[in-house]
């Protein structure tokens, strides 16, 4: 009987363990604005466009995304928030937690407010000192 409570524990607890995602720790190294997109705004109008007075100009206005460095044991990684019309300005020079899931990035800021948040992965790099070759020649 106790065997089999033991084997039903067992079991249960390495279910429960496969569907957690591995969470990493990193440190928020950078926030830079980048270019992210242009907004048009034609400055055409109905009644001009009805005339026939009005002029083909267009407005242009640059639009910034905040994009962070994210330094983790193995790899470096710059991401931009996904909800780009709320985004959360997040410390630089802290930690967070972050996991994988698929195609984003969740991550966490316990120095923050502790909410995960979507990210966009736009580029990863691996850590320097991390690669074998260059650890070899040290």
């Amino acid at each position: 009987m106790k065997a089999r409570l033991a084997i039903g524990v067992a079991l249960l607890a390495s279910l429960a363990y496969a569907k957690d995602k591995p969470v990493q720790h990193g440190k928020l190294l950078q926030m830079e604005s980048v270019a992210c997109g242009v907004d048009e705004n034609s400055g055409k109008s109905l009644a001009g466009e009805m005339l026939g007075t009005d002029s083909a100009h267009k407005k242009t206005h640059e639009l910034l995304c905040q994009e962070y460095l994210l330094q983790s044991d193995k790899v470096i990684y710059r991401i931009r928030p996904r909800d780009e019309k709320h985004p959360v300005l997040l410390p630089v020079g802290t930690e967070a937690q972050f996991r994988m899931q698929k195609d984003k990035m969740v991550l966490r800021v316990e120095d923050l407010d502790d909410k995960d948040r979507d990210y966009v992965v736009v580029s990863m790099t691996p850590r320097e000192e991390s690669s074998p070759e260059k650890a070899s020649l040290k």
